[in-house]
């Protein structure tokens, strides 16, 4: 089995909503990269995740939304764009917090589960799961994640720790 068959079963695909959307993005010419934790699995061990987040240019975003409305049910929250589609239970959002824009160009295309793809840099990953982690009004559950990714970044990257705010290292990193 490849990976982008285990990923479309996990996602219960009934069509490859993954690359339909990588396909939009690469037609539209749209710049974009993955950030989350797709992009953590870019540089270490893959951990199953339905969610793909991605940050894409930020003038991009309205053609973007009007080319996607056939594919998908959109919804936007304060910083985001959600996107899902009946054909799977993957998760799309879009990031629209304008910290992560200056992350698109220092992207790298990397294979993630099977998929070619733009990938946040490394430190721009990790700046990113700090960004989710610090946030207190996620879940906790959703915080717990990210410090998890955090750990499997800095154990794979052990010169990541100097980027790390004094209140994670004192989690016992």
């Amino acid at each position: 089995m490849t990976e982008k068959i285990f990923m479309n079963k996990v996602a219960n695909g009934k069509a490859d909503i993954l690359q339909e959307f990588l396909d939009l993005l690469n037609e539209m010419q749209v710049a974009y990269c993955v950030i989350g934790g797709l992009a953590v699995n870019a540089y270490v061990e893959p951990v199953v995740s339905l969610d793909l987040d991605i940050v894409i240019v930020a003038d991009a975003i309205n053609k973007l939304n009007k080319s996607a409305e056939h594919m998908f049910t959109i919804k936007r929250f304060p910083h985001s764009l959600n996107l899902k589609s009946p054909q799977s239970d993957l998760r799309i959002q879009l990031q629209t917090d304008p910290r992560y824009q200056a992350f698109i160009p220092r992207g790298v295309k990397r294979n993630v589960m099977g998929y070619e793809m733009n990938v946040a840099a490394l430190e721009d990953v990790l700046q990113g799961k700090i960004w989710a982690y610090s946030d207190e009004q996620r879940r906790r559950s959703k915080r717990q994640k990210d410090l998890a990714d955090i750990f499997r970044l800095v154990e794979a990257y052990p010169h990541l720790r100097n980027a790390l705010p004094n209140s994670i290292k004192a989690t016992g990193i």
